[in-house]
């Protein structure tokens, strides 16, 4: 041993070899592989647990549906199709409104209110996704903690994805796998107010605005087009000392729907006034939505709207796979970027940009 070897030996700095041993004296277990397993059903089976009613293989085809892998979507509607015949026996509702209006309060409180009377209830609550990283909060079964353990009742919130109107582009494929595992009222919960909820209007049977009190301020920021489009306007947090003034919004929103052209033909949109902290008017909602379905479905409307939403639907479809096909040829988002780069220089005109991508 050499005087460094010694030096290292006394030294403080010297590292000591440690003892074979195991933490705690306990023998040592072999360590836990997590091995991704094939977690993927077959589509007969998921079928029939969709049918029974099972809120997991609910979930799991909502999933499917909404993934972007071919093999998903394919097998996503495969299963659509096998629930089809099973579908179209609930009743659709949207719901929308201007911020702070208490949307997810009043969905909680209402399906609450529906579930306990033995409705099975859907909500399908729609976030707007980020413009810059895509991603989407999702807070809406946090926000309806109760409503969403109650067993008659399914919560799915979905990112916007980018899509406008409020809601997702495959919120219409989801809609119907709610109806084929049961589920008699679905609540479509929006992101906000705005022109683009025309969509939401071409999915639903009966349309809901929630607004505040002080229609003075409201009716003038309100666009008179989302109000065209409401069957009921619901005037919300109705209770304590807002009540009165409440009443007075009513009264205001009902003189005013007065004027519009009705949202349904052969039916007079109303106004109600409504607070989920109390529970009141909950029920009055809910009759109004059935006294909705009987008239609708006596002059044949209620169907008819159907078969025009579905139109609708396949058009906007057609539209959707046109645009892919479009920017999945080769080169074609090259050709694209070098000609938004000419437009901003001022070279060439929006038109015969255009024209230029369709040139063969």
């Amino acid at each position: 041993m050499n005087k460094k070897d010694d030096f290292r030996v006394d030294s403080a700095m010297n590292v000591m070899d440690g003892i074979n041993s195991t933490h705690d004296g306990m023998t040592a277990l072999p360590r836990k592989r997590f091995v991704k397993k094939d977690g993927a059903i077959p589509i007969s089976e998921l079928t029939t647990n969709i049918m029974n009613g099972s809120r997991l293989d609910l979930a799991k085809g909502i999933t499917l549906l909404e993934s972007t892998t071919e093999a998903d979507k394919k097998a996503g509607q495969q299963l659509l199709l096998n629930l089809l015949p099973t579908t179209g026996n609930s009743i659709r509702v949207g719901i929308t409104g201007v911020p702070g209006a208490g949307k997810s309060t009043f969905i909680e409180s209402f399906g609450l209110m529906l579930a306990q009377a033995g409705h099975r209830v859907a909500v399908l609550a729609i976030d707007p996704s980020s413009s810059i990283t895509g991603g989407s909060i999702l807070g809406d079964k946090t926000r309806m903690e109760e409503l969403a353990r109650h067993p008659n009742a399914f919560i799915r919130p979905s990112p916007t994805a980018g899509t406008l109107g409020g809601v997702h582009k495959k919120s219409r494929e989801t809609m119907l796998l709610c109806e084929a595992a049961g589920y008699d009222i679905i609540l479509i919960e929006t992101v906000g107010v705005g022109q683009s909820e025309t969509v939401v209007r071409g999915m639903v049977d009966f349309f809901m605005l929630l607004v505040l009190t002080g229609a003075g301020d409201e009716l003038q920021g309100m666009k008179k087009g989302i109000m065209e489009l409401a069957d009921m306007i619901v005037v919300h947090k109705a209770d304590g000392d807002n009540l009165k003034l409440a009443k007075k919004t009513v009264r205001e929103y009902k003189q005013l729907l007065h004027f519009l052209q009705p949202a349904s033909p052969g039916w007079t949109s109303t106004a109600l006034p409504v607070s989920s902290l109390a529970n009141t008017g909950l029920k009055d909602v809910w009759e109004t939505i059935g006294k909705f379905k009987k008239t609708m479905e006596e002059t044949n409307y209620w169907a008819m709207r159907r078969n025009e939403q579905t139109k609708d639907w396949f058009r906007s479809m057609i539209e959707n796979r046109l645009i892919d096909s479009f920017f999945s040829e080769p080169g074609r988002k090259e050709k694209v970027s070098a000609l938004e780069s000419e437009l901003i220089k001022g070279n060439i005109t929006l038109t015969n940009a255009v024209e230029q991508l369709f040139v063969k």
